[in-house]
């Protein structure tokens, strides 16, 4: 083998240590950012993707005295459990219509909330006042959020029902009631989640250059048509962002809310994936179909974002990556 085929097999193998070497290098440069990131990255590599191997468990009939390796392979056999279930189509149509209705009628009131408390930025106490007394509720939990509700939807003592009462008419049992549950979640996690999403469009209107709105003004348009044709497309990046994100998690309909604002008479209409997969894995140690069922959903998020990110590239111009 003469010199010139020599170098030239051993090129790819040149060329990998090459850039090798100057990644390594770039590494050292930025040092400091990535010992910033390490923590982070450490975290989801521990509690994000080293759970991951454990979800072998779904194409398992898992058995904890045997272990995760030691369990019988079935394949597809929990997934099919599940699809064949009774529950399945209840399951999805919940989860569906209880996330897609926070999608829909929660991200105007954040934005609209940010709008308002920029056009108020110019009275600075009015505006701390607004933003304390907006984010405050994102800070309960949802225990303290039901004891809320509670004193005021109770059929006994809770002052909407006492209202209703005085007025000579039957009290509502609410909490308990299929036709008000979804009513009360979704508008319990707006009033709840409303402020916390204001923030990122409240950062994104505050960077706004103020000399559009200057030129508006002198120009003769009102504070109405600087919010339509300034404010509200410098802000449709954040917009667009938002959305693809809460749509990745469409089938995270809120476990924590449904779990505790939830009984059995609204099963039919609060029973969502997750409080299920509860129920299923923790309460009745089905772990290996709680598991499928949480990879399925994850999978469907997944397959969500890429094809969201796909539609906001086309029609917005942005997207997630």
């Amino acid at each position: 083998m003469n010199t010139k085929t020599l170098v030239a097999s051993r090129m790819p193998t040149i060329r990998l240590a090459g850039r090798i070497r100057l990644l390594l290098r770039r590494m050292w440069r930025y040092r400091i950012v990535y010992l910033m990131l390490l923590p982070g990255l450490l975290y989801f590599a521990i509690f994000r993707y080293g759970p991951l191997y454990e979800a072998q468990i779904a194409f398992k009939d898992f058995q904890p005295l045997l272990g995760v390796e030691g369990s019988p392979w079935i394949g597809f056999q929990n997934f099919a459990t599940f699809f064949k279930s009774y529950y399945f189509s209840q399951l999805i149509v919940n989860t569906l219509i209880i996330s897609v209705a926070k999608l829909i009628f929660g991200i105007p009131p954040a934005i609209i909330l940010a709008l308002a408390l920029s056009e108020v930025r110019y009275f600075p106490k009015l505006a701390r006042i607004a933003q304390t007394m907006s984010y405050l509720p994102h800070f309960l939990s949802w225990i303290v959020i039901f004891g809320i509700l509670l004193g005021l939807l109770s059929p006994s003592t809770g002052l909407i029902n006492s209202a209703i009462s005085n007025a000579g008419k039957e009290p509502v049992g609410f909490l308990t009631d299929p036709n008000w549950f979804r009513i009360i979640v979704v508008s319990s996690d707006i009033w709840k989640e409303t402020g916390w999403g204001a923030i990122l469009y409240l950062a994104a209107l505050l960077a706004v250059d103020p000399t559009q709105h200057e030129a508006a003004a002198i120009d003769g348009a009102s504070r109405i048509q600087r919010i339509l044709y300034i404010s509200l497309p410098n802000i449709k990046d954040v917009i667009v962002l938002v959305t693809l994100l809460r749509l990745g998690s469409i089938l995270d309909a809120g476990f924590t809310q449904i779990f505790a604002l939830y009984s059995l008479p609204v099963y039919s209409v609060g029973d969502i994936i997750d409080t299920w997969v509860y129920r299923t894995g923790i309460l009745n140690a089905q772990f290996s179909l709680a598991t499928s069922v949480g990879l399925f959903k994850g999978l469907i998020g997944l397959c969500l974002i890429f094809t969201a990110n796909r539609i906001a590239k086309r029609f917005a111009g942005t997207g997630l990556y």
